[in-house]
């Protein structure tokens, strides 16, 4: 399952198909029959092209961009939220400067591709279900079926939520849709997200030995994401408990280890997509392509200079040094910006594992140069570089691919981990009336794991920074709590792609961007009079869909309100 797409390539490539040419359209394009997938094997071939399209584009499609349907939700995540810059040169990938401004027309490109890919798993998820309903139990056993089964509900499951979280209301297809062109995008689809979860759980595995594959863990943990999305955390904080009690998962001794080669798939993940190179297949299309514009210019890579953290982000992790909690009044104060290693305030060892700053050793290929010669744009980009899903230096020749883009490599992304569970269960207790004690011990768990964690060192062994992170002794009320919680959710997981989704269902996003979008202009001079409305929540569905989902000359459908 590491060489998960292998398998899909060699089986599925007489049963492949597009919702770019035929809106979500399942026939096959070549001459076999489905018949030839009613065995063990076929289906599971069948479910391996599903997991495939986790990391968010086909296999061998090089006709669209591959970017706006990464797993990592680089553009829709963080790019769109205060967290990054989209960073390269200003003409490069210019639609995502659109994004960044919150200017996007239903002709950007990437929420075509957003769009297609996501609709991409769903038709592979459905064919799937048509499959094994038809096949008869001497072809596969029914406890074979029903887990065949699960697994697809929960990957179709996934890729509405994607859907849904950047669209809006988006129609619903599933395998027993005849006409899919005609269903119109007139509800949100959390019933049918929550339905196709709760349906999978009972027929998962607790633990499985081929690590890609979904668990009941997995989907428990996912329902709970898809309560929180909705504020329902009576609903979410039983599957929370469960799994911290049960679940025997295990927070790393290092916050670094959620981010190496050598330690993925390891004891504190819950939903890991899996990544591989150098396998066989065409550039290396299993390593992550989503992300292949995000790796620095010079120095550790040699493209593209893109996903630059912002430096909103990086005064994030400052840090009073008295008390060694973060800063909430005077983090973000013009003047006083984290920068390079000049900087001497206090700060969260976790900045330094997650952004390159000047100054400062870059994994183990050096030190980042002061003169921001690794940084393809630093007038457009500024200083700073993403490091979370780099490999070391040591693991060149077996963990990156060797075309043009050679940050690509074989470095997992961790979906959803321990520490996700431990800060959405203090966030139930505190927005839903419960312990804020038992909120204040959830988010010392991860303090204290980031207290405890190896910092980043020069190379004679001392801190490359003033670092300092103390857990909370109390929450004074839960506004207090949920400050704290937010706030940690930032630190834990930045510029992993979930940092505008949590805005929004927090219900802080409007508030939170135009502050960002003022606070940053005199830093980034393209964000000057650009302004965040309430429409911005969601984006324009596409136009080529609208196009293509035509009948009689009528779109079935409808455009997102302010586009």
């Amino acid at each position: 399952m590491k060489k998960i797409v292998i398998f899909s390539l060699v089986v599925l490539t007489a049963f492949m198909f597009s919702c770019s040419e035929e809106w979500l359209d399942t026939k096959p394009k070549a001459a076999n029959s489905i018949n030839t997938f009613y065995s063990e094997t076929g289906v599971n071939a069948l479910l391996t092209g599903a997991y495939s399209m986790l990391d968010g584009h086909y296999n061998n499609d090089w006709a669209f961009n591959q970017w706006g349907g990464s797993i990592t939700n680089w553009v829709w995540g963080s790019v769109a939220a205060d967290d990054a810059y989209k960073g390269s040169d200003p003409s490069d990938q210019q639609t995502i400067n659109d994004i960044e401004q919150f200017n996007v027309s239903p002709s950007n490109e990437y929420c075509d591709s957003k769009w297609r890919f996501m609709y991409e798993g769903v038709s592979r998820c459905n064919e799937i279900l048509k499959v094994t309903s038809a096949v008869t139990d001497d072809q596969v056993s029914a406890d074979k079926k029903a887990w065949f089964e699960a697994q697809t509900k929960v990957l179709r499951a996934h890729y509405y939520f994607e859907l849904t979280r950047v669209f809006g209301k988006v129609p619903y297809i599933d395998e027993n849709t005849e006409a899919p062109e005609t269903v119109k995008n007139d509800k949100l689809l959390f019933a049918e997200i929550e339905a196709d979860l709760k349906a999978a759980i009972p027929s998962l595995k607790s633990r499985e030995t081929e690590k890609a594959r979904i668990t009941s863990w997995a989907a428990k943990a996912y329902l709970a994401k898809v309560y929180l999305f909705q504020k329902k955390y009576a609903e979410a904080k039983p599957l929370l408990q469960d799994i911290i009690d049960n679940g025997g998962y295990s927070l790393m001794p290092n916050y670094q280890d959620n981010y190496m080669v050598a330690t993925q798939n390891n004891a504190e993940s819950i939903l890991e997509v899996q990544y591989a190179v150098n396998d066989g297949t065409d550039g290396s299309l299993n390593g992550g392509w989503g992300d292949a514009l995000n790796f620095p210019s010079a120095g550790p890579s040699t493209c593209c200079g893109f996903f630059q953290a912002s430096r909103n982000f990086a005064n994030a992790f400052k840090v009073v040094e008295a008390t060694g909690l973060p800063d909430f009044t005077n983090w973000n104060a013009p003047g006083q910006e984290v920068g390079g290693v000049e900087y001497t305030g206090a700060v969260d060892p976790r900045l330094d594992h997650s952004i390159g700053r000047p100054g400062i050793p870059f994994l183990d290929w050096g030190v980042q140069p002061t003169n921001n010669s690794w940084v393809r744009d630093p007038s457009n980009g500024g200083p700073f570089l993403f490091k979370k899903s780099l490999y070391k230096a040591s693991e060149k020749s077996k963990a990156t691919q060797t075309g043009w883009a050679t940050g690509v490599n074989a470095n997992n992304f961790r979906f959803i981990r321990l520490a996700h569970i431990y800060l959405w269960a203090a966030e139930c207790e505190a927005e839903a009336g419960g312990s804020l004690d038992k909120a204040k011990d959830y988010v010392n768990l991860i303090r204290n794991r980031a207290k405890a964690s190896a910092v980043v060192t020069m190379a004679d062994g001392t801190p490359a920074a003033n670092y300092k992170v103390e857990p909370y002794a109390s929450f004074a009320n839960a506004d207090d709590a949920k400050r704290a919680i937010r706030l940690e959710h930032r630190l834990e997981f930045g510029m992993e792609g979930g940092r505008f989704f949590d805005l929004v269902r927090w219900g802080i996003v409007a508030q939170t961007m135009q502050n960002y979008l003022t606070t940053e202009a005199p830093r980034r001079s393209y964000l000057a009079g650009k302004s965040f409305k309430a429409t911005n929540e969601i984006w324009p569905i596409p136009q080529t869909q609208i196009d293509l989902s035509k009948v009689n000359g009528v779109s079935s459908l409808t455009q997102n309100p302010g586009y």
